[in-house]
């Protein structure tokens, strides 16, 4: 029996989709900052009181052995604080009993239940009791209002923390833009958020710049990259990757002039596709595809010009879409072969925040702005762990000395023509 006949099925338990993926890695965190803001709330109940000496009575004392919680989407492991009573006496020792994670309890079958939850509806009071309800039974006593805002306010100080960290120390080689249009309540005329993504010189990608915009203006996208420059930024990357937005380009030669730009070959086909009639979208797509998946920029110009007079004739405007942004589009041949792939499209930023938009549409009128900022932030933050490295990464450092490349291959020396097969 071939490969090709055999069927996989899911055991129990097991997910392959990306939301519970990205659940699975940020569960951790989220309970963990849950608990904590659960016993800051207890202590602040008692923090009038002192002992004898004047010093806080009710207080902190380290930490349980940590334990795993038997999940739906898998094991997770927390610690649970603990609290002292410094001077109990008789039964009037004030004991500690928590709320989200039960002292016992090792196992809950609808924890996957409880995180999207917290995600999806912006923490309002009655979801988070909605959410413990579902973790330890409906009769828990539900989080107060206050638990709610402490965490609020954590996430959105981490998210301020992270506008303000210094970038002195960084370099990114390439770079992602897109501006992200969400359904979670933001302020009136800032309808989007604007995401910048950088790959370093070992491959890895992080997420460089993010907050929100007007309409993904040119100004926007001017203040985001020139408050990146300030905060230390001040090496540009070698090329950058959008769509057609007008406004990041503007701004990019402003701020960054020698970056190369590269234009989203996945934005640019549905744009050529939707000047052209359904009929004709299935062979224009494919023609579109032996453009940038072309061996040389030689091939790809020919491919390009083909295309060009197969419509132009009775669809000039698809035609133009195309021809207009042709340097644009053919940029990534002067960069490792290897990199092709992560060039010619901005998927690094719309695979991450296809699961954001999925959480976020329900939060529709729950977030004000500033929640709604942190709680992406937090969702993207979560989703960093997963980001592939670049294929060759190895060549990096290559692009960072000068090395420079024709149809993706390293120029030796001072030769005109790339290097070649070693083999050959």
């Amino acid at each position: 029996m071939s490969d090709s006949n055999v069927i996989k099925l899911a055991q129990p338990g097991a997910f392959t989709d990306s939301l519970t993926e990205i659940l699975r890695s940020g569960a951790r965190a989220l309970l963990t900052q849950a608990v904590e803001a659960e016993v800051a709330e207890f202590l602040a109940k008692h923090t009038d009181l002192k002992t004898e000496t004047g010093h806080q009575r009710v207080v902190r004392h380290g930490h349980l052995p940590e334990r795993e919680i038997m999940t739906g989407i898998g094991p997770v492991a927390v610690r649970q604080p603990r609290v002292r009573d410094r001077e109990a006496t008789g039964g009037a020792r004030i004991r500690y009993s928590p709320s989200i994670l039960p002292r016992y309890a090792r196992r809950s079958q609808s924890l996957e239940v409880l995180i999207p939850i917290l995600y999806l509806r912006g923490l309002s009071t009655g979801d988070f009791e909605e959410a413990l309800a579902a973790l330890v039974g409906k009769g828990a006593p539900g989080l107060s209002a206050s638990t709610i805002s402490r965490l609020k306010e954590v996430w959105t100080e981490e998210h301020a923390h992270w506008q303000k960290r210094d970038l002195s120390a960084k370099r990114y080689v390439y770079c992602w833009a897109d501006g992200i249009h969400l359904e979670a309540r933001l302020e009136e005329q800032a309808q989007c958020i604007l995401v910048i993504i950088g790959a370093t010189p070992e491959g890895k990608k992080e997420l460089v710049g993010f907050t929100d915009g007007m309409r993904e203006s040119a100004q926007s996208w001017r203040d985001l990259l020139l408050d990146l420059k300030r905060r230390g930024l001040t090496t540009a990357p070698q090329i950058a990757v959008a769509d057609g937005a007008l406004g990041f380009w503007k701004a990019l030669g402003e701020v960054w002039p020698i970056t190369h730009e590269q234009r989203c070959w996945v934005h640019k086909t549905a744009n050529i596709l939707n000047k052209l009639p359904k009929s004709l979208h299935t062979k224009a797509k494919r023609a579109l595809q032996e453009i940038w998946m072309a061996e040389t920029k030689k091939d790809a110009v020919a491919a390009l010009e083909a295309f060009a007079q197969t419509y132009g004739v009775k669809y000039d405007k698809a035609a133009d879409c195309l021809t207009k942004d042709r340097d644009a589009l053919l940029a990534f041949y002067d960069f490792p072969a290897e990199h092709w792939k992560h060039l010619r499209t901005t998927n690094p930023i719309e695979s991450t925040f296809a699961t954001v938009r999925h959480r976020t549409i329900r939060s529709k009128g729950c977030l004000s702005n500033k929640t709604a900022l942190a709680m992406v932030f937090k969702l993207v933050e979560g989703a960093q762990k997963n980001w592939r490295r670049i294929d060759g990464h190895n060549q990096l450092p290559k692009l960072i000395q000068g090395v420079r490349f024709t149809d993706g291959i390293e120029v030796i020396g001072n030769s005109a023509a790339p290097q070649a097969q070693a083999a050959a």
